[in-house]
Formats: structure tokens, C-alpha cells, sequence
């Protein structure tokens, strides 16, 4: 057998995708290029690792295999580049992080310094929502996990970043009188727009329902922060939003605040980890920058949010 790394990278990524067009653009390649990658290594086997029925492809269960074979492989390799920088001297390794749809708008800032001090470190980071990043946690796929609302069955350490401050929100065209509406009344009388199950501001709102003795009208349901906001944008209804998700929509005069009582409601972004993990060199580092640097990375790129307050 004479396969290489490039086939074997090449295989993993069209199983993932599970299709020849999605992984070329994965992988910045053109079709017949990643297809000539998977033909060689085709070639080294006498066993079929993908088969095409009515133009779509599907991986056999031998490369099923060769996909969990490769993926150890690649591993190996990875570990092996990143033992060469640490005799270097140089911090190298994976960092694995996994974060609810919102926090995409907080940890890119607490790693930008880290990752250009430390080039030999690797990201890998899953953004999904908060069922998802718990479950990551628990089963120690990552080293940290950004939430807002914390798990209440696991043991963890935490380290607080910023306060996450929910909003009610419409878009910036709707006329809406709420001169003298008590905010029970208020949301009898607007359509709401919920995040999906298993969504921390979802549970954020639920909590503030229900010791309001409010029952709101959901008229929509969406599964991303991003979804909710387009949807606030085209006049599709009310949502209670991370102030942080809307910051240009409010710059530009899309989007609008409706002053409630008993809102903005209030939870904090923090970076949570397994209290036994055992941490690696990398994980251990970036806690460290972190904690020295979480209240200049506030000033500079979220003190914005206090205006809001007033």
C-alpha cells in the first residue's frame, strides 16, 4: 500500500460532508482534484470506501473504518508536529473549546492576543447551541465551554468574562405605545419570537415568565441567534436578545430597544471547565491569559454595553 496523508486528509473531509463538491470547497480545491484523491486511494484497496447511488455519495462501511483508521493517523501526526515546537521552546497543541450560538460574539475577543502570541497552538472550536456544548463537556470532547446559564449536574470551576444583558427588541420601524403598560399586559399583547429548546436565553426568558406570571405569545421558534435577529429585523415579531448579538443592528438603526420593567435581564458569559479534567499545557495557558487579561479585554471591546443601563 502506497496511500498518502493529502488521500487520507482528502477521504476524511468528503466523509464528513459526504459529498465531492461540499469537500472542494472545504478544502479550497477543485472537483476533479479532491476526486483524483479519492481514486488513488481508492486504487490501494480491493474493497469499496464510497459507492454512488442516484448521484449521491455514500461511504461504505469499510470506509467507515478507514475513516476512524485515518482519523487516528492524523492525530498521530498532529502530535508528532506539535512535540517537534515544544522542543522548540514553543507552546504547541489543540485547544478545544465549545460555545452557545451568542457566544461568537464574546471569545473571539479573548483569543485573538493568545493565538497571535502563541502560533504553534491549534483551534478547534464547535459553536452550537447549549444542549450540544454541555453534552461536549461532560463527555471531556473540549477543555472550556462558553455559556451563560450554567449546567446544573456537572462539577465545574468557572472564570467570569462579561455580563450577558437580554434586551426586548423589535424592529426599528414598529410603532408599539407602551406609555403606562405594565409589562404583563405588554406581552399579552405582542408575538414573540423564542429561541429553540436546549437555548440558554430561552431558559433566560422562561425563568423571567414565569416569575412574572406571564404566559407570552410565541409566534416563532428559531434555532440560531442570528435567525432571531433577521427575523426581529423584518418586522416578524418581539424577541429578547443578547445585547451584545445586536450591537451594529442598534449602530445602524435596525433594530430598537423597548424599555420593560424588570429588563434587561442579567446573566454573565464565563468560560466553564470539568473540575477533574486534568488540563493540558495549552488549556492551562490560555486560563492564565485569561484571568490576566479579562478586565483590559472588557474595557477595550465591551464597555460599550453600559450605556444600555441607563
Amino acid at each position: 500500500m502506497n496511500f498518502t496523508l493529502q488521500q487520507l486528509k482528502v477521504f476524511m473531509i468528503v466523509v464528513q460532508n459526504e459529498s465531492i463538491t461540499k469537500a472542494s470547497e472545504e478544502l479550497h480545491m477543485t472537483q476533479p482534484a479532491v476526486s483524483i484523491q479519492i481514486k488513488n486511494l481508492q486504487a490501494q484497496f480491493d474493497i469499496a470506501i464510497t459507492e454512488i447511488v442516484g448521484r449521491k455519495l455514500y461511504v461504505t462501511d469499510f470506509g467507515r473504518e478507514l475513516y476512524q483508521i485515518a482519523d487516528r493517523i492524523m492525530k498521530e501526526v498532529a502530535s508528532i508536529n506539535y512535540q517537534t515546537q515544544t522542543f522548540k521552546g514553543i507552546l504547541s497543541g489543540r485547544l478545544k473549546l465549545s460555545l452557545v450560538s451568542t457566544g461568537k460574539y464574546v471569545m473571539p475577543y479573548y483569543l485573538k492576543d493568545f493565538l497571535k502570541a502563541n502560533p504553534g497552538i491549534d483551534l478547534l472550536m464547535d459553536v452550537t447551541n447549549k444542549t450540544k456544548v454541555i453534552k461536549s463537556l461532560e463527555q471531556n470532547e473540549v477543555d472550556f465551554s462558553l455559556v451563560s446559564v450554567l449546567p446544573e449536574t456537572l462539577d465545574i470551576d468557572q472564570e467570569i468574562l462579561v455580563p450577558n444583558k437580554l434586551f426586548l427588541t423589535c424592529a426599528a420601524n414598529t410603532e408599539i405605545k407602551i406609555m403606562h403598560q405594565s409589562s404583563k399586559a405588554l406581552f399579552d399583547s405582542i408575538p414573540l419570537i423564542y429561541r429553540e429548546e436546549g437555548s440558554g436565553t430561552r431558559v433566560t426568558m422562561q425563568r423571567y415568565f414565569q416569575k412574572a406570571n406571564i404566559v407570552p405569545h410565541v409566534k416563532l421558534e428559531l434555532t440560531s441567534s442570528e435567525a432571531v435577529k433577521q427575523a426581529v429585523m423584518a418586522d416578524l415579531g418581539f424577541s429578547i436578545q443578547s445585547i451584545l448579538s445586536i450591537k451594529n443592528e442598534l449602530k445602524q438603526k435596525d433594530i430598537k430597544i423597548i424599555p420593560v420593567k424588570g429588563l434587561p435581564l442579567t446573566e454573565n458569559w464565563r468560560i466553564i471547565w470539568l473540575k477533574q479534567k486534568k488540563m493540558s499545557e495549552v488549556a492551562k495557558a490560555f486560563l492564565l491569559f485569561i484571568q490576566k487579561n479579562k478586565q483590559a479585554i472588557y474595557q477595550k471591546n465591551f464597555s460599550w454595553i453600559e450605556k444600555y443601563d441607563k
